[in-house]
């Protein structure tokens, strides 16, 4: 408007149009006992096995993204007081995540029978070098596949990698953790991207819809007083 004035008007009523309205898809994540089938696929007597549980684990309590799991060094993982994983995420933001007891245990074994170097990578490949996407994804179409055979509701659920940050923060929602706290965890710039999780999960929204019904609710047909008649006629 400002280089062609004579096309203001034009231009306001571009401004002025809605924006287009998209379809927003449910966002995938796993059960508690999904997540344990998938833990207890892989076998744990080879060495594979132990790196892919330790893996999974890792994945589904801190949530980190699938570039930020391959990118941990032995020396990002902190098992004394304060477990935590330390990695860099997008914008070559930093951060740490806490771990719980069992991720701790877990992952002290297993660094513990890595034996590498500081720089060496956490989970590597059998040539001793980091795992790539194709990787993570391959060895956890594998273990999926074995899960279902425990947990048949998996059949019907495309797990990737995502899905396992979506089920870590999931798990964080239904457990009362603030918003806040849970885009800190995550890596997102603000709350707000955390506010799709509450959209997908069934049984937060029934919790809350029993919030709202009165302690002595009884069954039958509503009756409006006159005075609600009057203004509902008057409308």
């Amino acid at each position: 408007a400002l280089y062609n004035p004579e096309n203001s008007a034009l231009i306001q009523r571009v401004l002025t149009m809605p924006r287009k309205r998209y379809e927003r898809h449910e966002i995938s994540f796993l059960t508690r006992p999904e997540v344990e089938a998938l833990l207890a696929a892989p076998n744990l007597s080879t060495w594979s096995g132990r790196r892919d549980q330790t893996l999974l684990l890792v994945a589904v309590q801190t949530g980190l993204r699938v570039s930020e799991l391959i990118g941990l060094r032995c020396q990002d993982v902190t098992i004394d007081n304060g477990a935590h994983v330390h990695c860099i995420g997008k914008g070559r933001k930093e951060r740490c995540t806490p771990m719980r007891k069992e991720a701790t245990a877990v992952l002290g074994r297993w660094l513990h029978e890595q034996n590498g170097q500081p720089e060496a990578p956490l989970f590597p490949n059998a040539r001793g070098t980091k795992l790539s996407r194709d990787g993570v994804e391959y060895l956890l179409g594998k273990h999926i596949a074995t899960a279902i055979k425990k947990c048949p509701s998996l059949k019907s659920k495309r797990v990737s990698p995502h899905v396992l940050r979506h089920t870590a923060a999931m798990d964080l929602l239904q457990n009362g953790v603030d918003r806040s706290v849970i885009a800190l965890w995550l890596g997102h710039e603000t709350p707000n991207t955390v506010q799709v999780y509450l959209h997908a999960d069934l049984k937060l929204k029934e919790q809350a819809l029993a919030k709202t019904a009165p302690l002595d609710a009884r069954s039958g047909r509503y009756r409006p007083d006159d005075r609600l008649l009057a203004f509902l006629k008057g409308l």
